[in-house]
């Protein structure tokens, strides 16, 4: 069966194509309420279903906002989405996710663009080097009025930004752990072009330097579970099962410090009476692990809050900053 056309939902309610066409597509020019209600009556008769396209001519706007982020998977991604989902309701916007390995950002932008999104949130975790192809399509998307927000660090000139102090959070979370007593250090790190990884490395680094220590060992393995996980692994096989009784061991993020815990578990090692894990970013669903996760919180839901606010806002577009907060729990 064909679809039903705005033509013939004009013919059953003897009304006129434009004019049809100005109620159910959202024009600012609206007939009578009794003539616009013939046409609503009319096209749920015929079971008429209306052209988004036409809709976004007619009102000079799609409603709908992109987000582009690693992995929805990752309860840090999740939550911002929940909170940039929430915030584009309230600005009646619907919300298309796209879930990137980091290296797919192109076809999700350009994807993104096609369907001429009002605005498009880059959550993805940022690498080192950035494509160019990607840079010139947000350039070129920016200059066809769409409106883009960066989250994790301000990259992309004309866009908005909400800033996430990483460097200051690892410098922060190191520093409290050396003034707990702490002497013997080692890192689990994500990826060295992952800009956030490489951030929470150099504070911690520079924390160990000011007190005077030196880490007795980093690694890097993939930003998730299995990174931490493997990152343990590479541990015992380097300085031994004994050598990391007494250790603390600082994660690039909880979910690789929660990888940490269960490898160091399946070692039979045990935390925090063997040694101290600690991690970045206060995920949701810390509650329900043991023992509890010592770890610097940041405001996932609001952060994807506040990059909704500043797409949709229509205002000249900002920069919002900002920081960690230090949580102790049991695992140091």
């Amino acid at each position: 069966m064909s679809a039903v056309t705005l033509s013939q939902v004009a013919r059953e309610a003897g009304v006129s194509l434009a004019t049809a066409s100005r109620v159910l597509n959202g024009s600012d020019r609206r007939p009578a309420e009794g003539i616009a209600e013939r046409v609503r009556l009319a096209a749920e008769t015929l079971g008429y279903v209306a052209n988004a396209q036409a809709q976004a001519l007619a009102r000079s706007t799609t409603g709908l906002v992109g987000l582009v982020v690693h992995d929805i998977a990752d309860p840090y991604f999740s939550s911002i989405a929940k909170g940039v989902q929430r915030r584009s309701r309230t600005h009646r916007h619907q919300l298309l996710l796209a879930a990137t390995s980091g290296t797919d950002q192109l076809d999700a932008v350009s994807a993104f663009a096609a369907h001429r999104t009002d605005a498009i949130i880059m959550a993805g975790s940022r690498r080192e080097d950035i494509d160019p192809r990607l840079l010139a399509e947000l350039e070129r998307y920016q200059k066809n009025g769409g409106r883009v927000v960066t989250i994790g660090q301000d990259w992309l000139e004309g866009a908005g930004a909400v800033t996430i102090d990483n460097r200051s959070a690892g410098a922060e979370l190191t520093a409290t752990l050396v003034e707990a007593g702490r002497t013997r250090f080692a890192f689990l790190g994500g990826p060295d072009d992952l800009t956030t990884a490489v951030e929470r490395r150099a504070g911690f680094r520079a924390a160990v330097a000011r007190a005077g220590l030196t880490p007795e060992a980093e690694t890097v393995q993939s930003f998730d579970s299995q990174g931490g996980y493997e990152s343990v692994r590479d541990l015992v096989a380097r300085v031994g099962l004994g050598r990391l009784r007494g250790l603390t061991l600082v994660a690039a993020n909880d979910i690789m410090a929660l990888g940490a815990i269960a490898a160091l578990r399946h070692a039979g090692l045990h935390v925090p009476d063997d040694l101290w894990v600690a991690g970045f970013d206060d995920i949701p669903n810390l509650r329900d692990f043991s023992p509890g996760l010592t770890t610097v919180r940041f405001p996932l839901e609001e952060i994807g809050e506040t990059a909704a606010d500043i797409a949709l806002s229509g205002d000249r577009p900002r920069v919002e900053h900002v920081v960690g907060e230090f949580v102790r729990r049991e695992s140091a």
